[in-house]
């Protein structure tokens, strides 16, 4: 299989990779601290970009990288006095630069992510220490131009403790002109030893305009029925990329069957929750990701309500709302379906691990539910 051919561990199916995403919305902060800190002439060798998954981590990393690599090493400051600080971290498409990075070209640049494993056929399951110590010969091959290096880690959270440690000796002895992005969507997953060695720059959930912004410019076609776009602005939680899986694989049906399925509880109509089951087993292996990501969701949306007294909002059903106050009316009951969400999702887990029957652990968590909204 060629490398065009495997599968990218980056990038979300159905939405342009992050090296191909032109401008990032909604993530100023972030774009200005980072600004602030190349122009104050105190660059730090280690970035951490975090924040939830589908906000822009890997579209701002590949921006600074383009950034770096297309703006000049400061010299003295010559006849005319030093350049004006750039204010924007936006390079011309055009530029040779963004177009060596656009072809996957570009000499100074090396990305990691997870790797395909020719033994097996798939990707690997975590960053393996070989991965990282690749970057030892680009690290060399490349010191002999002169210019910046830039490393990208897509997500530092999959490295094994191989690769992490390996990393981290880099961090400690930083080469001159490198600097590493690290994409991380839970930083408490990685050493703190490499944590307190990187700035971290974080991102943000976008707004329901924002997010439509995004999905315009990803020419994803989101739905018209306002609705429809505030129950897709409610289960995504400001993710471009969570809306994105929602709208390619029909995550609001999804959901909408669960709430319609859960309607009558504690009464239980076995038939439908048997043949819903069964048609999940059915479905892709993405699709079945999702299913039981929805039931996590409305499980944490059904224990919030309780703790806060108010359904949330906005609403993903039309009758998502009235359905959650009755079953959660109090805090004394939101504890309970919090208890069961972490039950149920260790059994999810686990379960999946090992290959069980899809279709039996949907069954195992409605009849969970049915024993709870008792």
């Amino acid at each position: 299989m060629s490398s065009t051919d495997q599968p990218q561990p980056d990038q979300i199916e159905g939405a342009p990779h992050p090296r191909e995403t032109r401008q990032l919305l909604g993530q100023s902060a972030a774009q200005g601290a980072f600004l602030d800190a190349f122009s104050s002439g105190r660059l730090h060798h280690g970035w951490l970009i975090t924040g939830p998954k589908g906000v822009g981590k890997a579209t701002l990393a590949w921006q600074i990288a383009r950034f770096l690599l297309a703006t000049p090493l400061a010299q003295d400051d010559g006849l005319f006095g030093a350049p004006p600080p750039p204010d924007s971290l936006d390079i011309n498409p055009d530029h040779p630069v963004a177009r060596r990075i656009l072809a996957q070209s570009e000499p100074g640049l090396f990305h990691i992510t997870r790797s395909y494993n020719d033994k097996t056929k798939k990707l690997r399951d975590q960053i393996v220490a070989d991965d990282v110590r690749r970057l030892n010969g680009f690290l060399q091959m490349s010191a002999a131009d002169g210019g910046r290096r830039v490393v990208i880690i897509d997500s530092a959270d999959e490295m094994n403790t191989q690769a992490a440690n390996a990393l981290l000796k880099m961090l400690e002895e930083p080469p001159a002109r490198t600097t590493l992005l690290l994409i991380s969507h839970q930083p408490s997953r990685l050493l703190p030893t490499i944590r307190s060695r990187c700035r971290e720059l974080r991102l943000h959930t976008l707004s329901p305009q924002v997010m439509a912004q995004a999905l315009d410019q990803a020419q994803i076609i989101a739905p018209t029925d306002p609705s429809a776009l505030a129950a897709l602005a409610a289960l995504a939680a400001g993710s471009v990329g969570e809306a994105i899986r929602l709208i390619n694989l029909d995550g609001l049906a999804i959901y909408a069957e669960l709430v319609a399925l859960y309607s009558g509880l504690p009464r239980l109509d076995r038939a439908r929750a048997v043949q819903f089951a069964n048609a999940a087993a059915g479905a892709s292996a993405a699709r079945q990701d999702l299913l039981f990501h929805l039931n996590d969701l409305f499980l944490a949306r059904l224990a919030r309500c309780g703790a806060l007294g108010q359904p949330p909002s906005p609403a993903a059903t039309d009758t998502e709302a009235q359905l959650m106050a009755r079953l959660a009316p109090n805090a004394q009951k939101a504890r309970a379906w919090a208890e069961l969400a972490q039950a149920i999702n260790a059994r999810i887990t686990h379960g999946r691990a090992v290959n069980l029957d899809p279709a039996s652990l949907l069954l195992d968590t409605v009849f969970r539910m049915q024993k709870t909204a008792t």
